[in-house]
């Protein structure tokens, strides 16, 4: 008989976790535990649990009893106003994590961390694309390389071993993320849409023509569980990506047409400005279209947003070390847009 998996997934309610549960739960021989600060509903295969990682005697005193996790996947995020403030909680959250499950869990096997490209300096200006994993590190701090040397040195001797998993832009339909790109875009449109408004693109000129990719979350998290289960990928990192590439110019104005917009020349409008002020009107949406009522500030990531659409530089990596390794699912971006937009209206999130 096969050995049942234990999954513990930190950050469960997450674009990312959210869907790595999905697919762990599609799995024969998997059972899953999922923390976070809300908790959730558990299920016959889901066990929810919530947990401040932040507080260490907290992390103690209910992670005390998972003796049966083999599989730690850690994409738990505490955003902070600036990159040296993000370091301290985001590595503590970690250690709290980790330290209390290698104590109690006589069968890890692996633990799985989430990145991204600010490993390769992406969120401080252009840099080198196609972005690979042995590319040359960048002048400290960045939480997410504190976090892999962490996992390195704890990592010596032991019988369990790591993955680094590197995405673009994660694409989900996830509520209450501070980095949900896609549901801002939707609410964006759906308002400028109420107000008569065409689509315009409303980040940097500069933008509007550079290549980028993006990671879908159902795919990221088929790589996920890929990497933290095939011995071949121990201790390293992947980028995981689409495995295709995009510019704004070609995909915005297809966008418009699936909200059935006009679309106009691209302004450069700070999102967290001028969406700032229609809370009011997503309500009264909200009710015209009978949506499920969450709060604006739940359906609107207009801070990441912005920081998205400011990148007028290339920003895209090279996925073939995956595929080399064996993961070859991909996925097409302009379709991945509409499928999560069709899934934000089966949910009535936006009308």
């Amino acid at each position: 008989m096969k050995q049942e998996n234990m999954a513990l997934v930190v950050g469960a309610n997450g674009v990312i976790g959210s869907n790595l549960i999905s697919h762990l739960e599609s799995l024969e021989d998997w059972k899953i535990i999922g923390l976070s600060r809300r908790g959730g509903k558990s299920n016959a295969k889901t066990t929810y649990l919530s947990v401040n990682l932040l507080d260490a005697d907290d992390c103690k005193e209910r992670l005390k009893d998972l003796t049966t996790i083999t599989h730690i996947f850690y994409a738990a995020y505490q955003h902070q106003d600036t990159w040296s403030e993000l370091v301290a909680p985001n590595l503590a959250m970690l250690k709290n994590v980790v330290t209390v499950i290698e104590n109690v869990a006589d069968h890890l096997k692996h633990i799985s961390l989430m990145q991204g490209y600010k490993v390769y300096g992406a969120h401080l200006g252009p840099f080198k694309t196609p972005a690979k994993e042995t590319d040359g590190g960048h002048m400290p701090p960045e939480f997410n390389v504190n976090q892999q040397l962490f996992l390195e040195k704890q990592q010596i001797g032991k019988s369990w071993s790591w993955s680094a998993l590197r995405p673009s832009v994660v694409g989900g339909t996830a509520i209450g993320n501070p980095m949900n790109l896609v549901l801002a875009i939707a609410v964006y449109a759906t308002i400028s849409k109420t107000l008569g408004l065409p689509l315009r693109f409303p980040g940097k000129p500069g933008a509007y023509d550079k290549l980028m990719d993006i990671t879908d979350a159902g795919l990221l998290a088929k790589a996920t569980v890929w990497a933290a289960t095939d011995p071949l990928c121990a201790n390293q990192a992947f980028n995981i990506t689409n495995g295709d590439l995009f510019r704004w110019n070609d995909l915005w104005p297809k966008i418009a047409r699936y909200f059935e917009m006009e679309v106009a020349p691209p302004l450069n409008m700070p999102l967290q400005t001028v969406m700032a002020d229609k809370a009011e009107l997503w309500e009264t949406i909200q009710e015209k279209n009978n949506l499920e009522k969450h709060a604006y500030d739940q359906v609107s990531s207009w801070a990441f947003s912005d920081f998205v659409f400011s990148w007028d530089y290339d920003f895209f990596s090279d996925g073939n070390k995956a595929r080399i390794l064996g993961f070859h699912q991909f996925m097409d971006t302009e379709q991945m847009f509409y499928k999560l937009f069709d899934e934000l209206r089966a949910k009535k999130i936006i009308p």
